[in-house]
């Protein structure tokens, strides 16, 4: 059965048992709570188990990573939505130990493109239009500096009340332990 047909299938039953019965609740966190965190499959449910967080406690932002790398991108978007909109008082970044955004490679994740059928002309004509393939796909050497430099950037965000603290944590994907890079608090104004 394709995956597709698998989820709907399941999705089905699962609506038809009020199998989402216990997961009702608001769309307002009730911890006040936005966590941005990495999309690694990993953790998935770790990171909100670690941290004792559960299903209507937070908001939670995926991306590669967990690394905000625009001022005004969509991460940095949803991260003010979660605050102005949806109530959340603090946000906390987690990265996490062997990320594979530390490992990433440009050249050869363009040469994997371009196995599953990118022509190189593409490559040519975004190089052309300004946009550097390299560093826009580049990953990051250390995950305590990236995530520093994420919270520094969400902090610092022209848009954001200096009265919401901003925490940095990177996580252990096999144990869930969390070590502190940036005590948010510790940056607020006194």
């Amino acid at each position: 059965m394709p995956l597709l047909q698998e989820i709907l299938s399941f999705n089905k039953t699962f609506v038809e048992e009020k199998e989402y019965e216990p997961f009702k609740t608001s769309k307002f966190p009730d911890k006040k709570l936005v966590i941005l965190t990495c999309m690694d499959a990993r953790l998935l449910e770790l990171v909100t188990k670690a941290m004792n967080v559960k299903n209507g406690d937070a908001k939670i932002v995926r991306n590669a990573g967990a690394v905000v790398d625009h001022p005004f991108g969509s991460i940095m978007r949803s991260l003010l939505v979660a605050v102005y909109e949806l109530q959340a008082d603090e946000i906390v970044v987690v990265g996490h130990y062997d990320c594979g955004m530390s490992s990433l490679d440009s050249h050869s994740m363009m040469k994997k493109m371009t196995e599953r059928g990118i022509e190189a002309e593409t490559f040519e004509t975004l190089n052309y239009g300004g946009i550097d393939l390299h560093n826009w796909l580049k990953g990051f050497t250390s995950v305590e500096e990236s995530v520093s430099h994420s919270t520094d950037m969400i902090r610092n965000h022209p848009l954001l009340p200096s009265s919401i603290p901003v925490h940095g944590l990177v996580i252990d994907p096999t144990t869930g332990k969390l070590d502190e890079v940036v005590n948010g608090y510790n940056h607020l104004d006194k």
